[in-house]
């Protein structure tokens, strides 16, 4: 299967993910930003395909990125829909625009640990003053709803008693450490949203993604799955830094964004829903080997120290309790974790 039919494939998917909850998309108008990263760009490309094939009157999509770690162009698919404005605008700064705007989604951060000890101040900023000039408009303009994008790592590194990890858990966070421009910034916005939510009557919701991957990723994300992906394809060794035996659950990007947008267009306001993959819990060991099964050429499996650029803290297990987004908001993960590697993997190799 070609990358452009992956891609086409994981947008159908996604609409079909939220048939239920789509028409609340119709003919509204969407700010999105951070949409040219690689979540933002499912969410884009959604939107276009909703346009195209389902919505009578269009959804008018305001995408805002500042590019400091993304494309100017998505990376999914070519964006061809009049309704979807792309505009080069840093969300530490104020937006207004004409007209209504009936929902907005501040996904824009820098979410990868390497980028963001070379971006700290920036993490900082685009998190938080982006949330606060965004609440603001939505006070603004009456919206009617403004979905935040957390992260799962303001739990920090959780107590194995909280393994898998609910909402209620308060974290195990440094707000001094290497990670905490990311991790406290996320929980501060966190904060600064469930304000709004308690003093203004914002219809706010917040969530907590979990090791999203998936086509789309930058290939010098840093991150371990585009790492390991990539080093492979050019005959290079996987590293694995310490022991191995830290353990995620990966979520495909499908299933990750049916997630956002559930919440988004869920009438349930001042909630906070984890949104992941509950099963497959791996090693990083375990990934390297499973990475390592999808090539007839088998990469060499390096145990190694961490680099000097990737920050200390790293937490040691990472999965999430989606109790509560299943019974509030019917959601259910489907992609197991082989075959969105092997999606993933086919989506690179096409890429290089």
């Amino acid at each position: 299967m070609s990358s452009n039919q992956i891609v086409l494939e994981d947008i159908q998917n996604i609409r079909s993910g939220i048939a239920d909850v789509a028409r609340g998309l119709e003919g509204k108008t969407v700010i999105l930003s951070g949409g040219a990263g690689f979540l933002g760009s499912y969410i884009v490309a959604t939107v276009q395909a909703l346009n195209e094939q389902l919505f009578a009157k269009p959804c008018r999509l305001i995408v805002l990125d500042n590019y400091i770690t993304g494309s100017r162009k998505n990376k999914l698919i070519e964006i061809k829909d009049p309704n979807i404005h792309l505009i080069d605008h840093n969300v530490s700064l104020p937006f207004d625009t004409d007209g209504p705007v009936n929902l907005i989604v501040h996904a824009a951060g820098i979410a990868s640990p390497v980028y963001y000890k070379s971006f700290p101040v920036e993490a900082i900023e685009s998190t938080i003053w982006g949330a606060k000039n965004l609440l603001e408009l939505a006070k603004k303009k009456g919206s009617e709803g403004f979905l935040f994008f957390s992260s799962s790592e303001i739990y920090g590194d959780p107590d194995a008693r909280f393994i898998p990890t609910p909402e209620t858990y308060k974290g195990n966070v440094s707000c001094t450490g290497p990670r905490s421009c990311y991790d406290e910034s996320k929980r501060l916005g966190e904060t600064l949203s469930m304000t709004y939510f308690h003093r203004f009557q914002i219809p706010v919701k917040i969530v907590r993604p979990f090791n999203v991957y998936g086509p789309g990723m930058k290939t010098d994300d840093y991150r371990v799955i585009p790492n390991f992906l990539m080093r492979a394809l050019t005959h290079k060794a996987l590293p694995i830094h310490g022991t191995g035996d830290q353990t995620r659950t990966f979520c495909y990007v499908t299933d990750a964004v049916i997630g956002f947008l559930k919440v988004l267009l869920s009438t349930e306001n001042g909630e906070v829903y984890n949104v992941g993959n509950d099963e497959e819990e791996i090693s990083m060991a375990g990934l390297a080997e499973a990475i390592r099964d999808l090539f007839e050429e088998k990469p060499r499996i390096d145990f190694i120290g961490y680099p000097e650029n990737y920050p200390k803290d790293e937490p040691r297990r990472r999965m999430p309790d989606l109790t509560k987004i299943r019974q509030m908001l019917g959601y259910v993960p489907v992609i197991q974790l082989r075959d969105g590697l092997r999606r993933t993997l086919a989506w690179f190799r096409e890429l290089l």
